[in-house]
């Protein structure tokens, strides 16, 4: 009699835990197509949104894509956008590309560097970046010298646009030059950046800062070239991007300087030096390390002397 009651308890848990797994399994799909339902709704009002005639609504649609990586839909739509006849909505595409990681849209991208507007090419240029692709670093050098490296030919006009205050005036930094991180900089110099958005210190900044990791040994002496401009900002900007190089080489030309009348320059080029000094020393040691590793050993050395046996 006990062993029957037993046996129809563990049967009734037993059929308990069975219809919660499938009460469980049957919410879980009903939420999985809850959701799909949400989703397939939320689609059309993004769609809807890009085929506006208003500029804003379709820069604003286009800005949000950013928010959804690893989606080829949000990627289709992204690149269609870097099309749009209105410049806002075309650099919103680039940089919500930028924001996806979208490597797929790479060719889509380095096409948008012949855009005729800056916000666009400088958009388009960071989105590479985030790619890690050196095609950038041609776009920054070419707008901050106006020249472009080894005739590269992916600027369609000259970038002369540093010396073009009303192009800077549409620009500000907001469109091309906004990812930029002026963190470092100190609170005077950020004041003297923001004091006259329209004199390029700023844009000066920011290229000087996107710089800081092309391999080119040409931007080498750019930077160096810039650590002695009469604008002060734009010596700590130098040597903040030399720092961040990390290559020794330059450690001779930033040395003087230590002496300069601007004491943010001096305190950004003390610290460039400690830590170029540094980079030459890890480097340094690791070249002995190698060296050292590639040695004969004892043993090798000795087999390598010990004379063959004669053969009969």
């Amino acid at each position: 009699m006990g062993g029957q009651v037993i046996r129809q308890t563990s049967k009734k848990s037993w059929t308990v835990a069975a219809a919660s797994t499938v009460m469980l399994t049957f919410a879980l799909l009903n939420g999985s197509s809850s959701a799909q339902i949400v989703s397939n709704s939320a689609w059309p009002v993004l769609e809807a949104a890009l085929q506006q005639k208003k500029v804003g609504q379709r820069v604003a649609a286009v800005r949000v894509l950013g928010l959804i990586p690893n989606d080829p839909h949000a990627i289709e739509l992204a690149e269609k956008a870097l099309q749009d006849k209105n410049s806002a909505v075309r650099a919103a595409a680039a940089t919500s590309l930028g924001m996806m990681h979208a490597s797929v849209a790479d060719a889509n991208l380095k096409q948008a560097l012949n855009d005729k507007n800056l916000a666009v090419v400088m958009a388009a240029a960071h989105a590479l970046s985030l790619l890690n692709d050196p095609a950038c670093f041609g776009v920054y050098y070419a707008v901050y010298t106006g020249a472009r490296k080894n005739d590269e030919g992916m600027i369609a006009q000259e970038m002369k646009v540093l010396h073009d205050p009303k192009q800077l005036e549409e620009m500000g930094v907001d469109e091309g030059f906004s990812y930029v991180p002026f963190a470092g900089m100190g609170w005077e110099a950020y004041q003297t950046i923001m004091k006259d958005k329209k004199d390029g210190t700023a844009a000066k900044v920011a290229l000087l800062s996107a710089l800081a990791k092309d391999p080119d040994s040409r931007t080498n002496k750019l930077l160096l070239t810039v650590s002695q401009d009469r604008n002060w900002v734009l010596r700590v900007a130098a040597l903040q991007a030399i720092a961040k190089r990390g290559d020794p080489i330059l450690l001779s030309g930033i040395e003087t300087r230590l002496s300069d009348s601007k004491r943010e320059v001096r305190y950004a080029a003390a610290a460039a030096i400690i830590h170029l000094e540094d980079a030459d020393k890890a480097t340094t040691h690791d070249r002995a390390k190698t060296a050292q590793s590639e040695l004969p050993t004892k043993a090798n050395s000795n087999a390598m002397t010990m004379p063959m046996p004669a053969t009969k």
